[in-house]
Parts: structure tokens; C-alpha cells; sequence
């Protein structure tokens, strides 16, 4: 807005770009002290780090399959940007490590099995007549 135009009388202006408001310094410099350090490092557990245990899972125990899956899963999320795949992602994850649909469907945990319905017959052929073309007049 130029200064010259006129602002109505209950408009007013405040113009914040006088100077630097940043000018106190950085917080993160100054040393103060605190009750309990908590970032020496000391605490944190020794040895190696776990990753492919998920923190919803209650820490059970893995068998080797699942634990194979898990390390491919985060691999494939680490490497694609990917920290959720979509469920196409998941199975090309799975038929990349060997795994093939070789037998018939069974129940899903906790579900009945659904009977699959059969194929769709192929459409009928279209009706041919038999009969010769009428003759024209």
C-alpha cells in the first residue's frame, strides 16, 4: 500500500520491519543447568539395535519366516521412500523373495471360509439363421 493513499480512520498500521526481532541471541548456546542430563548417552541400552521388532506387536517372538518378511518390508520401505506401501508394493515384496499362490485358498484367521463363486460362463454365441437372404424384388 503506498503511503500516500488515504486509509480510512479506524484502519492503523503497523510496520514490524524496522528492525531485527532476533536479536537476543540463540537459546541453544547459553549453558543452564537442568535438574537431570538426560542426553549423555549413558542410559541407553549397549548392543545391537532391533529393528525389525514393531512396538504394536508386544515384542513376541518371531520365527524366521516372519522375521525375514519384516527385514524385507523395511529394506524395500528404506530404499523406495516408502514407509507405507500400498498392498501391490507389499506383494511384490513377497513374490520377490520366492513366495507363489500354489494351493487353494483356505480360511483367513478368524474368518469363515468363503466359498469363491464359479467362473462366469463365456456368452452365448450370437443366434446364426439358417435360412437363404430373401430375394429382392
Amino acid at each position: 500500500m503506498d503511503s500516500e493513499e488515504a486509509l480510512p480512520p479506524d484502519v492503523s498500521v503497523v510496520d514490524r520491519r524496522v528492525g531485527d526481532r532476533r536479536t537476543h541471541g540463540d537459546r541453544r548456546k547459553r549453558s543452564i543447568p537442568v535438574a537431570v542430563e538426560r542426553r549423555s548417552g549413558k542410559d541407553r541400552r549397549q548392543g545391537e539395535r532391533r529393528r525389525q521388532v514393531d512396538p504394536t506387536t508386544c515384542e513376541r517372538d518371531y520365527n524366521d519366516d516372519e522375521i525375514e518378511f519384516m527385514k524385507a518390508m523395511d529394506q524395500y520401505k528404506r530404499a523406495n521412500r516408502r514407509p507405507f506401501p500400498t498392498w501391490s508394493e507389499v506383494l511384490e515384496v513377497l513374490r520377490a523373495l520366492g513366495y507363489r499362490k500354489v494351493a487353494d485358498p483356505t480360511a483367513l484367521p478368524g474368518l469363515p471360509l468363503q466359498p469363491q463363486a464359479p467362473p462366469p460362463a463365456p456368452p452365448a454365441p450370437p443366434a446364426v439363421e439358417t435360412g437363404t437372404p430373401a430375394e429382392a424384388h
